[in-house]
């Protein structure tokens, strides 16, 4: 199987084994796979939340940069593309596609 590369124009959506949730017993954001349970940070749960399985990383990276004016784009894309593509690589996200 060839690896998903996520770019700019890429549609993300939760690979379907994949659960994002608020957890109430532990109170904070999880992502649960089979046999595997994620806690991620805070800035990781700000992007997951707008992976939907139509909105493009660009777009997402837009949404971050208006709402943290702070940063610059260029870097919060970088950083956005490095995470899905972690998450992409352990199978938890997948181009909408497919």
């Amino acid at each position: 199987m060839d690896r998903f590369v996520v770019s700019d124009s890429s549609v993300l959506s939760f690979a379907p084994h994949i659960v994002f949730r608020f957890d109430e017993v532990r109170q904070r954001w999880i992502i649960l796979a089979p046999e595997r349970l994620m806690l991620p940070d805070e800035q990781a749960v700000e992007i997951l939340k707008l992976v939907d399985g139509k909105t493009g990383v660009s777009a997402i990276v837009d949404s971050l940069a208006a709402r943290y004016d702070q940063a610059p784009r260029d870097l919060i894309a970088k950083d956005v593309t490095t995470m899905l593509q972690d998450l992409a690589d352990k199978g938890c996200l997948a181009g909408a596609d497919d």
